[in-house]
C-alpha cells in the first residue's frame, strides 16, 4: 500500500451504499446511477458499460492534493469527451509521469483526460461514495483487499475487466499470482479468483533500503541471512546511528514492518490460503507469534527512530532521503525520490544463505472503471496505456518499478533502481511473492493497526497480539 496504507475503510463503503438507497427513494432529485446493477453493467463481457452518464466530476468530494487550486489537472485532447481520473500519485516524480503518459494519451486519442490527484487517505475515504454517483470517476485507483475492492464489486460499482485482459493480452503480460489480486468473485465473496476488476501500472515489493555511505563508514555489508540482518542492526546501534528510519504515525507502515519478518517464517503457500480465505489457514500459528516477539525486540533494542509513533511516513522517508538512518524497511514505490548512486536495495533473507523467502509485494494499487460510465471504451483504452511498453519505460526512466519489464536500457547499472528490479525479478522468478496480511478480511486493516500500536509500545504480549486477529479472521471466515 501500496503507501501504501491504501486502505478504504468500511465507513466509506457504508456511506457509499447508504447514498445509492437516499438516491432511490421517492422524493430524492438525486439519481442513482445504477449502482445496483452487476460490474459492468449490461456489457460486462466486453469491457463496455452503457448506463449512467459519468465524464464530470461536479458533486463529488474533492479531498484533492495537486498543484493546481481546486486539485484537478486537464490533459486537452479532442472530441473525444472528457475522462475523469483519480489517482494517489501525489509525489512529485510520480506526478510528472503520469502527466507525461496523460498527455500522450489525450493526444493519441483526441480524449480529454480530467486527473484529480489526491492522497491516498483522501482516496479510500472517498472512493466508495464516488464510485456510486453518475458523475463520479470514470476511471480510479482502488486498493486491493476485501475491505476495499471486495466492498466496491460487492456493490456493483467496478466493471468486469476480465474479456479487456484477454483482448488486450494483460493475461499475457502478468501472471496469474499478481492479476488475483485485483479479482474477485461477481458479489464480491470471494477473493483472489472470478473476475478482474483492475490493473496496476506499477509493481511493488518491500525491502530493505540502505545508506551507502553510512555502510562504508561502519564497514557494513548486505546481509545474507536474517541472522545476519539481526546482527547488523545491533553493529549499526552500537555504532550510535539509527539502524531503521521509521515512523507509523499513520499506522499503516507497521504493516509492512511486521508482515515482512512474519514471510521470512511461513510459505507462499500458507499466505495465499490466509488471503483468500482458503482451507483452514489461521493467523494463530508459531511464527506468527515468533515475528511479533521479533518485533517487539526491535523496538525494546532500540533499532527504530525514536519517537517513531509521532512521524508521519512521508516525514519519515523524507528524513532517510536527507541521511538520517542506515537502513529503511518500505517499498519500491519511494525509489524515484532517492539519490539512485547513494542508495542501495535488498530484499529480506532467509534463515539460510541463498534462500529467497516471500517478500511483502505485488501489483501496485490498480486503476478501476466505474461500472456506469459512458466512457468504458476510452477507460479500457486508459488502462491499457498505462501497462503500455512506453508506460514501463518512462517509469523506469524515472526511478520507478514499473508492473511490466522495463525496455532494455531503461534502467542504468549500478543504480538504485537496478538493485529494486533485480529483487522484483529474483522474487517473480522463485514465486515468492507475499502479501499485505490486512487484505485478509474487511475488517483486519483496522484491527492489526490497532494491536501493531499496542506491540510496538509494549502493551500487549506476542501470544495475545495474536489472539486478537485469529478472533476478527475467524469471525470473518465463520
Amino acid at each position: 500500500m501500496g503507501p501504501w496504507s491504501k486502505h478504504l475503510r468500511t465507513t466509506a463503503i457504508l456511506l457509499a451504499l447508504v447514498a445509492l438507497l437516499v438516491a432511490c427513494l421517492p422524493g430524492s432529485d438525486q439519481q442513482a446511477g445504477d449502482g445496483d446493477q452487476g460490474a459492468g453493467g449490461g456489457d460486462e463481457d466486453t469491457g463496455d458499460a452503457t448506463a449512467g452518464t459519468g465524464g464530470t466530476e461536479e458533486g463529488v468530494d474533492d479531498g484533492t492534493e495537486d498543484g493546481t487550486e481546486d486539485g484537478t489537472e486537464d490533459q486537452a485532447g479532442g472530441d473525444g469527451g472528457t475522462l475523469v481520473v483519480w489517482d494517489q500519485w501525489a509525489r512529485g516524480v510520480e506526478g510528472d509521469v503520469v502527466d507525461q503518459l496523460n498527455a500522450e494519451f489525450s493526444d493519441e486519442h483526441g480524449v480529454t483526460v480530467q486527473r484529480e490527484t489526491k492522497t491516498l487517505d483522501d482516496l479510500n475515504a472517498t472512493i466508495g461514495l464516488a464510485m456510486g454517483q453518475p458523475d463520479g470517476p470514470d476511471v480510479a485507483q482502488v486498493n486491493q483487499g476485501r475491505a476495499d475492492m471486495g466492498a466496491l464489486v460487492e456493490a456493483g460499482l467496478l466493471m468486469d475487466l476480465s474479456a479487456a485482459a484477454e483482448e488486450r493480452g494483460w493475461t499475457e503480460r502478468f501472471s496469474e499470482n499478481l492479476l488475483n489480486r485485483n479479482m474477485f468473485s461477481e458479489d464480491g465473496a470471494q477473493f483472489g479468483t472470478g473476475n478482474l476488476y483492475g490493473i496496476a501500472p506499477q509493481a511493488e515489493v518491500v525491502g530493505w533500503y540502505y545508506n551507502k555511505a553510512t555502510f562504508d563508514e561502519l564497514g557494513l555489508e548486505v546481509p545474507t541471512t536474517f541472522d545476519e540482518l539481526a546482527a547488523l542492526l545491533g553493529q549499526i546501534a552500537e555504532a550510535g546511528e539509527t539502524p531503521i528510519t521509521f515512523g507509523n504515525l499513520d499506522a499503516w507502515p507497521a504493516i509492512h514492518t511486521y508482515g515482512t519478518v512474519e514471510h521470512v517464517f511461513v510459505d507462499t503457500g500458507y499466505l495465499n490460503d490466509f488471503i483468500f480465505n482458503l482451507g483452514d489457514a489461521g493467523f494463530d500459528r508459531p511464527e506468527n507469534v515468533e515475528a511479533a516477539e521479533i518485533v517487539q525486540t526491535w523496538v525494546d533494542e532500540g533499532y527504530f527512530t525514536e519517537n517513531f509513533e509521532g512521524i508521519g511516513y512521508d516525514d519519515s522517508w523524507a528524513q532517510f532521503a536527507a541521511g538520517e538512518g542506515a537502513l529503511m524497511l518500505t517499498g519500491s514505490w519511494i525509489s524515484g525520490e532517492l539519490d539512485q548512486d547513494g542508495y542501495g536495495f535488498f530484499l529480506t533473507p532467509g534463515e539460510a544463505a541463498g534462500d529467497v523467502v516471500p517478500q511483502i509485494g505485488g501489483q501496485g494499487v490498480p486503476l478501476a472503471v466505474r461500472a456506469d460510465t459512458e466512457m468504458g471504451e476510452a477507460a479500457v483504452d486508459y488502462l491499457d496505456w498505462m501497462v503500455s511498453e512506453r508506460a514501463a519505460q518512462l517509469w523506469a526512466e524515472a526511478g520507478g518499478l514499473p508492473s511490466g519489464e522495463p525496455p532494455e536500457g531503461a534502467v542504468a547499472d549500478q543504480t538504485l533502481l537496478a538493485d529494486v528490479v533485480d529483487g522484483w525479478q529474483t522474487t517473480l522468478e522463485s514465486d515468492q511473492v507475499g502479501h499485505y496480511l490486512d487484505w485478509a478480511t474487511p475488517t483486519f486493516y483496522d484491527t492489526l493497526t490497532a494491536e501493531l500500536q499496542l506491540l510496538l509500545s509494549g502493551s500487549v504480549e506476542p501470544q495475545a497480539f495474536v489472539d486478537t486477529l485469529e478472533q476478527d479472521y475467524q469471525a470473518s471466515s465463520g
